[in-house]
């Protein structure tokens, strides 16, 4: 399904665009590894690499050392190991014990010089992913489900984590170590030891990589779930007065439960494939260990062999079998990462709707003039909303914009932000057309108090603070009393300190609306936005409100979207809209003249304010 022309992360998804995308997800990942200009992570990365090789190398050669302890312990000896025999059997042993502590020293001084370098690269790509998520249209984040968004991020970075961890440190070197075995098992013995091994090693890895292979599509189907029940989730308790409201708590427990019930199944089936891998890997590892010890069993019975060489041949198996074990829990982990990270890769690359050309330049504000010319837009190419809007406001003036529910009053302010780009015609900002300017010098000009103001779960010094970055306290206590909210603040218990809630749930609509406003008092900026912004207060505090809000206004462009009437009798220009279209234009005074729609509609709330009073 398509929203808007854009490809979703659920389109893909459904597409199977993941199949086959591990390739690219590496080449996506590999220059986190190697930034450009970055000297110290390149350093790590040699060094690093560097020591996993020499670990490796000493692994390998530590059960040498081994074997010939055993000759020299037993009495025999093989042209081979002649040289080692004559350090002496305890010395041997002295030298295989240091062996295996440098090969383990070697990798954990590994693991410490990558450390810097994968958590880099973890960090890096997750500021990518939440920055690329905030510079996605609006309309992306109406469509997207929250929950599992975040959780197409969270595991996407996580398998960032896993993948240079066991790509570069498990799989990388197993197949370094399995080789140089090979390669002793066919200098040191002969060709049918090196045919077992090998065979060995290709039937574990195909046995392990197509049983995997099922198993992932398996554990795609319960992150699914898993995704599904903790998006009803969040969404539930995001409504969690909505379902209070229609009583609806077991209906909610009733839908989750459904979810988790689908992710129960798919979860039992993953385990269940697992305890089927487990059994055929180590049936086929047992059977290759097997083989290779009785050929060198044979071999110590007929004298071709040494009980060292014995030793070793059971040495070599045991060290190439334990990172075998592991490698189907990491295959799979692994593949799993590569679709985690397909579907964040898949987020990073849908586009942004609005975007900045080539060259842009900031917002250069000289007055603050505000024209809408000609403009139309639709949501969907389907459904035009304005129909060729025509608006001026001159710099300092206060203009009006009324109509019915769904005249497109809301869509003006979300295009003048410019969440949205418009369709036909064009919006300026003294003269300078929206679509040639910086975003960010937009919303630098523009203050905007929305008709439900939303707040961060943290304090209301928190929340007022976000209108200015490094604002003073003064400044914030200042912003407070302006929009007739310090005296409230004051008289809770923790003042400003006091914490807001999920959404600010622990504040009233009404009081939620003065943080918002006090906000963008903060901001102080050229130009406001209002969008019914003390639809939510009550008579007495509106009043108050509208007087803080007009002081403020002068000198400043000040756009007003409003439902009540009577807030906005006194601008300097009212527009009234209809059906995405200008009908009216004037002063209220004019407009209530002329006896046309606005002086209807001035004239049913005035006669419901009436009824309301008596």
């Amino acid at each position: 399904m398509r929203r808007g022309g854009q490809r979703t992360v659920s389109d893909a998804r459904a597409s199977g665009a993941h199949e086959g995308t591990g390739l690219r997800t590496i080449q996506r990942v590999i220059p986190y590894l190697w930034p450009k200009g970055d000297r110290d992570t390149q350093w790590r990365v040699v060094v690093a690499m560097s020591l996993l090789i020499g670990a490796k190398l000493i692994a390998v050669a530590t059960p040498l050392f081994y074997k010939a302890a055993v000759d020299g312990l037993t009495g025999e000896a093989s042209d081979s190991a002649a040289w080692m025999l004559a350090l002496g059997a305890v010395s041997l042993t002295v030298a295989y014990g240091v062996a295996r502590f440098l090969s383990v020293g070697f990798q954990q001084l590994r693991d410490a010089v990558f450390a810097k370098v994968a958590q880099g690269a973890l960090r890096s790509m997750a500021l990518q992913t939440f920055q690329h998520i905030h510079a996605l249209s609006l309309r992306y984040h109406i469509t997207r489900k929250t929950g599992g968004l975040s959780r197409i991020m969270e595991r996407g970075v996580k398998g960032v984590e896993f993948l240079l961890r066991f790509l570069l440190f498990n799989i990388i070197p197993l197949f370094i170590e399995l080789g140089l075995v090979c390669v002793i098992f066919f200098v040191l013995f002969d060709v049918w030891y090196l045919a077992a091994v090998v065979a060995t090693i290709a039937v574990y890895i195909r046995f392990t990589f197509a049983v995997t292979e099922w198993r992932v599509k398996l554990r795609k189907l319960m992150n699914d779930q898993d995704t599904d029940a903790n998006q009803k989730a969040i969404d539930s308790l995001l409504n969690f007065e909505t379902v209070k409201y229609f009583g609806a708590e077991k209906r909610e427990a009733r839908r989750y439960d459904g979810a988790m019930e689908g992710y129960e199944g798919a979860a039992i089936k993953t385990s269940q494939s697992l305890a089927f891998l487990n059994a055929g890997q180590s049936f086929i590892i047992t059977a290759g260990l097997v083989a290779v010890m009785v050929m060198a069993a044979i071999g110590v019975q007929n004298g071709t062999l040494s009980t060292g060489d014995f030793v070793m041949v059971n040495a070599y198996m045991i060290q190439i079998t334990m990172p075998l074990n592991f490698l189907g829990s990491v295959y799979r982990e692994i593949r799993q990462a590569l679709v985690d990270m397909a579907e964040m890769f898949d987020l990073l690359e849908q586009p942004a709707e609005v975007t900045d050309k080539p060259g842009a330049k900031p917002l250069d504000m000289k007055g603050g003039k505000v024209e809408l010319d000609a403009v139309e837009f639709g949501y969907d190419p389907a459904r035009p909303i304005l129909h060729g809007v025509t608006i001026t406001a001159e710099a300092g003036e206060t203009v009006a914009i009324v109509g019915p529910s769904g005249s497109g009053k809301s869509t003006i302010g979300r295009l003048l932000f410019r969440f949205y780009d418009v369709t036909g015609g064009a919006i300026r900002i003294d003269g300078q057309d929206l679509r040639d300017v910086t975003q960010e010098s937009v919303h630098d000009a523009i203050g905007v108090v929305p008709q439900d103001t939303v707040l961060f779960n943290d304090t209301i010094r928190y929340n007022i603070a976000y209108g200015r970055d490094g604002a003073t306290f003064a400044d914030i206590e200042a912003a407070a009393k302006a929009a007739k909210i310090h005296d409230f603040v004051m008289s809770l218990p923790e003042g400003y300190d006091t914490q807001v809630g999920e959404r600010g749930l622990k504040l009233s609509g009404g009081e939620k609306q003065r943080v918002g406003i006090a906000r963008t008092l903060l901001k102080n900026p050229p130009i406001l936005l209002l969008d019914e912004a003390t639809s939510a207060l009550d008579t007495e505090t509106e009043r108050d409100i509208q007087m803080s809000l007009k002081a403020m206004g002068v000198g400043r462009t000040v756009i007003t979207i409003a439902h009540r009437l009577s807030t906005i009798a006194d601008a300097d220009k009212i527009v009234v809209l209809q059906d995405g279209e200008v009908i009216e234009e004037g002063r209220h005074d004019a407009l209530l003249t002329k006896g046309g729609k606005y002086a209807s509609m001035w004239a049913r709330q005035l006669a419901e304010e009436e009824d309301e009073a008596a």
